[in-house]
This record gives C-alpha cells, sequence and structure tokens, in this order.
C-alpha cells in the first residue's frame, strides 16, 4: 500500500492539522524503516503503518489520542538485532564470567589471575567443555548462539530441545568422554529468550510445583549419579527479564528448597539475565490512566483460556497482569497488555479486539 497514502487517512483518522501530521510522520517513518516494520508477523503492504491506521479505529475518535500516546511514548520494541546482540553478549558477560569465578575457587586464587598462567587456564577448559547449553523453548535462539561462539563452544555441548531423553543423556556424556574418559558434567545453562511473571518457569499449583525448572528436577534425577560431577551447577539464563521476574524466582526457587529439603531439590539455581526491563516499565492507572480505561472498556474475554488463566482471571493487561507495553520481533509476549496482540471475533457485547502486533498463539 502507498504509504504516503495511508499516512494521510492516518491523519484523517486522527484528527491532526498539518503541523501535527508534519511531525507525526517523520517519527512514523523513522520509526517503521528502523523497528516496526521488521515485525514478523507483517506483510508486504500491510506492515506497521497500515496496521496503526486498522488498529486505532477500533477506538472513538476522542480516545484516540490516549492509544496512539501509547504507542509514540511507552512501547518497547526489541529488534532482531538488538536480540542477537544479547545472545552474542552471553558468552563473554555470564558464561565466561561465571566459569572464570569456578576456576579461580577450586584453585585459591583471584578471579583475575586464571588467564596468567597454564593451569587455571587448562582448568578454565575443561570446565568450560564440562558444562551444556540447553534451550527452554525455541526463542532461546540457538542457531546465533552457536554461530557467536563457533570455535569457543563444541556443538557436543548445546542442545535444541528443552526435553532430555536418556538415550541423548548418552550421547552427550559419549561425546564429552571422547575427550576425557573420566569426565562428567559440572554445570548446565538453560536458556531461554524471555521471562515475565517467573510463572512458566517455577510455580506452585495446590501443592505441586510446575513448570519448566520442576521438570527439568524431575527428568535430570536419573542420570545425576552417573553424568554429573557432585557440587554441580545449574544456571538459567534468559535474554530479556522484568524487574518482578528477577525477584519472582529467586523467591520461588527459595521457597522450593525449603519446602522440599536439601537433595531433593536444587541446592543452588543461579539466575541471569542480558537486561531486565526497568520496574516503571508496566502501565497502570497511575502513569497511563486514559489507556488503561481502554483496556477495560475494549476488551473480550474469550481471551482467557485454561493456558491464560495460569496467570490470573483477567487477561486485559497481558498474562499474570504484567501490563507491559512490549514488543518482540517475533512475537509479542502474552504478558504484554492485550490490546496490543489479542484479535477476537466479538459478539453477545463483547468488543472485537483488533491488535497491532498480532500474536501468534502457541497454545490453541
Amino acid at each position: 500500500m502507498n504509504q504516503d497514502f495511508i499516512l494521510g487517512r492516518l491523519s484523517e483518522i486522527m484528527g491532526w492539522d498539518t503541523d501535527r501530521s508534519r511531525q507525526e510522520f517523520d517519527w512514523l517513518r523513522l520509526m517503521s524503516r528502523m523497528k516496526y516494520d521488521g515485525y514478523q508477523d507483517f506483510l508486504a503492504g500491510m506492515r506497521f503503518i497500515e496496521s496503526l491506521a486498522d488498529w486505532i479505529q477500533q477506538f472513538s475518535p476522542a480516545e484516540r489520542e490516549a492509544a496512539y500516546g501509547l504507542i509514540r511514548g511507552s512501547l518497547v520494541y526489541i529488534s532482531t538485532s538488538e536480540m542477537n546482540h544479547l545472545v552474542e553478549l552471553f558468552y563473554p558477560e555470564t558464561v565466561q564470567w561465571r566459569l572464570q569465578n569456578a576456576v579461580a575457587a577450586r584453585l585459591g586464587i583471584p578471579p583475575y589471575r586464571v588467564w596468567a598462567a597454564e593451569e587455571p587456564s587448562k582448568l578454565y577448559r575443561k570446565l568450560l567443555r564440562q558444562t551444556l547449553f540447553v534451550e527452554l523453548s525455541d526463542g532461546a535462539r540457538i542457531d546465533v548462539f552457536r554461530r557467536a561462539n563457533a570455535g569457543t563452544i563444541s556443538n557436543e555441548q548445546v542442545v535444541t530441545a528443552p526435553r532430555i531423553n536418556r538415550e541423548k543423556w548418552d550421547d552427550l556424556l559419549d561425546d564429552l568422554r571422547a575427550e576425557d574418559k573420566s569426565a562428567r558434567f559440572s554445570s548446565i545453562f538453560l536458556i531461554d529468550d524471555f521471562i515475565a511473571s517467573g510463572t512458566t518457569l517455577l510455580r506452585k499449583e495446590g501443592d505441586k510445583w510446575k513448570g519448566k525448572l520442576a521438570r527439568f528436577w524431575k527428568e535430570v534425577q536419573e542420570v545425576l549419579p552417573t553424568h554429573f560431577e557432585s557440587g554441580w551447577t545449574l544456571n538459567v539464563h534468559h535474554y530479556i527479564g522484568t524487574h518482578r521476574a528477577q525477584r519472582v524466582v529467586q523467591e520461588r526457587q527459595k521457597a522450593a528448597l525449603t519446602e522440599h529439603g536439601e537433595g531433593s531439590w536444587f541446592n543452588s539455581v543461579e539466575f541471569s539475565f542480558g537486561i531486565v526491563l526497568p520496574e516503571g516499565t508496566p502501565i497502570d492507572a497511575g502513569s497511563h490512566p486514559d489507556f488503561v480505561a481502554l483496556t477495560n472498556r475494549y476488551y473480550d474475554d474469550t481471551i482467557e483460556t485454561k493456558h491464560m488463566k495460569l496467570g490470573g482471571h483477567d487477561a486485559r493487561l497481558g498474562f499474570g497482569s504484567c501490563a507491559l507495553p512490549l514488543i518482540l520481533e517475533h512475537n509479542t509476549p502474552n504478558n504484554s497488555v492485550a490490546l496490543l496482540w489479542a484479535e477476537t471475533l466479538g459478539g453477545e457485547d463483547k468488543h472485537a479486539m483488533r491488535p497491532l502486533f498480532r500474536r501468534r498463539q502457541r497454545h490453541v
């Protein structure tokens, strides 16, 4: 679609005068070209500005400025290049530093002395080879991680599936012992792209702990005595995390350990993040009163599936009421405000929600 035509149409929809139109057109052209048109669900002829013009018409003329204001002033968009940069930083900023400290602790030397002699350098290379990297979802960008660390991390250390059966565990150990016949794994990094509420990683339902961490605990039990060193370490890394998730996962890990007791749960889990979104990122009635009013007025509760209800009984502010104005280039998190991503048919006095950044649902 001709961009000048759709900008003119957007100006009419918004009721902008000439000066305001000129100002907004400059911003819209720049942000579309630099970031938003890269959203993977957009198609040729229906990219950001076209989607914005369609999205904003669901609101009354008096409400459109509040909707546009959220996009203009508060939307957080993580592009492909920005996400890839976070993946590339994972090894030098997190893995290398953790292993360097592990070497220093074993040899009783300061971390900065690890590279000053052959013995600690050799131990570092040994511990690196004894480390596994396991993706928790297809958002872990394992392909980018592999390319960024080619020549440093072997393909035999990288597991491209969140669940590992016994045969795969044995293959991983055989590969490790091809280089050292008595070696066992000393650490694991579980990797994912994003965490907002912490519910998917670890939660308590009734009297049971569930989530990816609880599932990994069950699945690793069979091979712990034979495939792992005593005192092995578990690390969980997310490229992007919320301020809330950073706190919640620590609290739940501590609660699970207290409840299960040592030996029946991970004694220690090291959590790390490429970036942590600031505490003030979520919107609320204080920071965005007019837009929060829209989330109440233009809502269709048919988006509340059984999976969404794991985060609470109301999804208008997103899963777990995380209230994020966040878009990731490959998909919009369900923790973001529903008005940004939800698509419904409406009916029976329910509003038909139109998405600005349509979300590809993993659970239907």
